[in-house]
């Protein structure tokens, strides 16, 4: 849960109730995308550090300047801290802030995508190969064309094709655009309006750029209508990720500023996608960001908490905890802590 609603020793208590411990505490880690590649899981999180920047709307203060890969042989084994994979002095076209990443495998080849800031101050992601899970990586000397906001996700279909979601509000700057054009002025929809939604582009074969015009996801209730800016409980915040099960396409998120991960479910990969609950309730810290991968058969949240660094918003560590789907294809809700 957000640190600044209870004391301190209301949360130290809380630490000790955490149904999971940090899969590393050498560093800060956060906003984990797992994956199975070759048998052996692999998770592409953010490296946070302290930057000294004073909390923000915006996010200014999570200052991340590279990515670690983490690496583990079972669901049960010690992390492994990689190293590091990419910086943002390597990637030409970015200034700061390197935000969530997500990766992928493709004939042979492994693809980092990366949010950053470019040098006037917006968003873009971008692309970076290697022939190794963890790097290192070489980024593309541009940012994919056509792309804004933070937090890609590359969800990998049945048949083969590759599908990037992105996006996120306020220090993600999705509120600034409308039809994948940016504009200053542009700002979140009120109360009573339809919510905006995560993005989706289906990539080129060449994994590097994307095949078609972004498209904005709805996220619908039970009645088919859409949710409204104001129902901050359900709506999208950030925090993209899709997964399949039976047949079905889940998406979850965060709701950010509630704290919740939430999911819904669609018949492809463009939704509309029906809300049906939450994945995970609030965590220590004010983010909240995660990714599902099945291993072995079972299902797995990684997800990250403010526990290791005492409640600080913006020092954060990777967890990882069994989620399950029970028979009707709902996900059982997930307590980060012992009640």
């Amino acid at each position: 849960m957000p640190e600044d609603i209870i004391d301190q020793a209301e949360l130290d208590k809380l630490i000790e109730k955490a149904i999971s411990e940090p899969l590393v505490t050498h560093i800060y880690t956060a906003d984990p995308s797992a994956h199975v590649f070759d048998d052996k899981i692999y998770i592409y999180p953010s490296h946070d550090i302290d930057a000294g920047i004073p909390f923000n709307d915006n996010g200014d203060h999570f200052g991340m300047e590279d990515y670690h890969i983490l690496s583990m042989e079972t669901i049960d084994s010690a992390a492994v801290d990689n190293g590091v994979a990419l910086h943002v002095n390597e990637v030409p076209w970015a200034e700061r802030q390197m935000w969530a990443p997500d990766a992928a495998k493709k004939n042979g080849k492994y693809y980092l995508v990366f949010p950053a800031k470019n040098k006037n101050g917006i968003f873009q992601i971008g692309i970076a190969t290697s022939n190794s899970p963890v790097g290192p990586f070489k980024a593309e000397p541009l940012p994919i064309k056509g792309s804004y906001s933070i937090d890609p996700a590359i969800f990998e279909d049945d048949d083969g094709s590759f599908y990037l979601y992105f996006g996120g509000i306020w220090g993600g700057q999705l509120q600034k655009f409308r039809n994948n054009q940016y504009r200053e002025d542009y700002e979140l929809p009120k109360d009573e309006e339809p919510a905006l939604g995560p993005i989706v582009a289906k990539m080129t074969d060449d994994m590097l750029q994307f095949a078609e015009s972004p498209k904005e996801i709805k996220i619908v209730d039970d009645t088919g209508a859409t949710l409204l800016s104001g129902d901050n409980k359900r709506r999208f915040f950030e925090a993209s990720w899709v997964h399949k099960f039976n047949g079905k396409y889940y998406f979850s998120y965060s709701t950010g500023d509630t704290h919740f991960i939430c999911y819904a479910i669609g018949d492809n990969p463009y939704g509309p996608f029906t809300y049906k609950g939450r994945i995970l309730e609030p965590v220590i810290g004010w983010t909240t960001h995660h990714s599902i991968c099945e291993v072995n058969g079972k299902w797995y949240l990684f997800y990250h908490d403010s526990s290791l660094s005492k409640g600080i918003t913006h020092l954060r560590s990777v967890k990882v905890n069994e989620i399950k789907h029970d028979g009707d294809g709902f996900i059982t809700c997930l307590q980060p802590y012992k009640l």
